[in-house]
């Protein structure tokens, strides 16, 4: 059973999701602000978080922030309807997906299903696979180890939310191939590309950031116009 801490200080709310979660396998946690949120992620570990922006003591993406020093662990974070910055915010401080609300219960289950499955490594229809990556994966000075799932970049060692991991594999895979925003959508977020959802294009930039900073060219990962991305080669 997936353990959840489900954080929103609308307390119906919570307790309608809470009730719904559960019926629907998760073992849930909640929290009603963000001070008791990061008491509870230093005490306890979970499957995955659902975050409100919206929060007492310290708002969603003071505790994304905050977090992310101590703990990877995917984060879906539910966002005013309509307030796109704050999805795109949300992104790039680390989040792996976001819902507006008020969320259909249905969707938000599906989402935090769809990282589940994402970073599962020991699911049986991955053994073959996993056999295959037993070696790590190199692209130039590029090197990917799944055996305890790190980047380095010429030695140095990238930190890498779930989603940046599985969409910089992807791109490593297909180097010097452009990669629609379509596949990389389905194939690293586990759902189809939906219009104005620039999840892909934030998780594609936190990666171009994080590689500049330690002294990737600028045009490791370029876009292709109305195509896709492409991780280009070196040599």
């Amino acid at each position: 059973m997936s353990k959840l801490l489900l954080v929103d200080d609308d307390l119906e709310l919570c307790a309608l999701l809470q009730e719904y979660l559960q019926g629907e396998g998760f073992d849930i946690t909640t929290c009603h602000d963000g001070g008791a949120a990061l008491e509870t992620l230093k005490q306890d570990s979970f499957d995955a978080i659902v975050l409100d922006v919206m929060l007492p003591v310290h708002n969603g993406f003071d505790v994304l922030r905050k977090l992310r020093d101590f703990c990877q662990t995917p984060v879906l974070m539910l966002t005013a309807k309509g307030e796109t910055v704050d999805r795109i915010v949300g992104l790039e401080m680390g989040a792996d997906d976001y819902l507006p609300k008020p969320c259909n219960p249905r969707e938000l289950v599906a989402r935090i299903r769809a990282i589940l499955r994402r970073i599962e490594t020991n699911d049986e229809q991955d053994a073959a696979e996993n056999q295959e990556r037993d070696k790590n994966l190199q692209v130039d000075q590029l090197n990917m180890a799944f055996s305890n799932r790190t980047v380095t970049y010429a030695g140095t060692a990238l930190t890498l939310t779930g989603a940046e991991f599985t969409v910089l594999e992807l791109l490593m895979r297909s180097a010097g191939e452009v990669i629609s925003k379509e596949d990389l959508t389905e194939k690293a977020l586990n759902r189809k590309l939906t219009p104005y959802d620039r999840s892909i294009d934030v998780h594609v930039s936190n990666l171009r950031k994080k590689l500049t900073a330690i002294g990737a060219s600028k045009d490791l990962i370029i876009n292709i116009r109305g195509a896709g991305y492409m991780l280009t080669c070196e040599t």
